[in-house]
């Protein structure tokens, strides 16, 4: 991978539609719906890329974590299309790829660096070492970043996917409206449990909610994560200093967290936040981190299962 990524096509078939009159994602919906579209967003990236089958040296695919029938779906298509067309299949991390991911905004990025991940699932502090090795230094005790968003949103009544829907009210509320406790665990570890109750319980304070106060509210709440999640950063960084700091996973799309960032970390190190299309979880990324794998160890040798509690390795 001597001269870096470079991204042909990313196509991105979107859920939400299909889970938001749940309120969350369903598992069963969402393989069955990995299933029905899986081929044609294949193709259609194929077709986006200019790239014809016999151009494609190898095959990619997420192994984990994640939901199994999902990944399921996905290894057992990436590893159908490497058999019938003879090619290697290399299975990655999305975890990890959401740190590969800024590979493709500068393709000539290499460790050492400190990567923060969050996402629905995860709240991951990492350094990727420069043996290629990737150390988690701090993780989510209880909810993840991305979760407290969706139970916030759900709290304020806001529909789903929270996150996104957090962020657009938030810029008409005042942050500093409500002083929400910044989530505490031992060391560089993440809580998000203690402020989504915070919120619950100002929420049923008040008998009714204005659309200001419930602007001021999302404001306020999506602070206090935001900031955690910073103070997090600065203190691996006091406690280490890396060059480069990588922000990844869907949760990196939040605009507040995007300025915030820029303004605390992007001072003192190299800060590279990928687009947001390249945030959430995506192809890009994953091709981004199969040329990483492949030049640490290779392709994978023999047919390989999903593992839905993979880490980052």
């Amino acid at each position: 991978m001597a001269s870096g990524p470079r991204l042909l096509s990313n196509v991105i078939r979107s859920q939400d539609e299909l889970h938001a009159p749940f309120g969350g994602v369903v598992p069963e919906i969402a393989a069955r719906a990995h299933l029905q579209t899986l081929v044609p967003v294949i193709e259609r990236a194929l077709e986006t890329a200019g790239t014809r089958w016999e151009q494609v040296d190898a095959v990619a695919v997420t192994r984990g974590p994640g939901l199994v029938g999902c990944l399921l779906v996905g290894v057992n298509v990436a590893q159908a299309i490497a058999w019938a067309r003879k090619l290697p299949v290399v299975g990655v991390s999305h975890l990890a790829a959401h740190v590969f991911a800024a590979q493709l905004e500068e393709p000539e990025l290499r460790p050492p660096l400190l990567g923060l991940v969050v996402s629905g699932g995860h709240s991951d502090l990492i350094r990727w070492q420069e043996d290629g090795d990737i150390t988690v230094i701090g993780r989510t005790l209880d909810d993840a970043a991305g979760e407290a968003f969706d139970k916030g949103a759900r709290i304020l009544g806001l529909p789903f996917p929270g996150g996104p829907a957090i962020d657009k009210l938030a810029t008409a509320g005042d942050p500093r409206a409500v002083a929400f406790p910044r989530p505490r665990a031992p060391g560089l570890d993440f809580s998000f449990s203690g402020v989504k109750t915070a919120l619950l319980y100002e929420v049923r304070k008040r008998t009714s909610l204005s659309e200001q106060e419930r602007a001021d509210l999302a404001a306020s709440y999506q602070e206090a994560i935001v900031d955690a999640l910073l103070q997090r950063v600065e203190a691996a960084q006091a406690q280490q200093p890396a060059p480069t700091v990588v922000l990844g996973g869907g949760v990196a799309r939040n605009r507040r967290l995007r300025e915030a960032a820029r303004q605390r970390i992007g001072s003192r190190a190299h800060l590279v936040i990928p687009a947001p299309d390249l945030c959430t979880d995506n192809a890009a990324m994953i091709g981004a981190a199969a040329l990483v794998e492949w030049d640490r160890r290779g392709p994978d040798l023999a047919p390989f299962d999903a593992d839905p509690s993979l880490g980052f390795t």
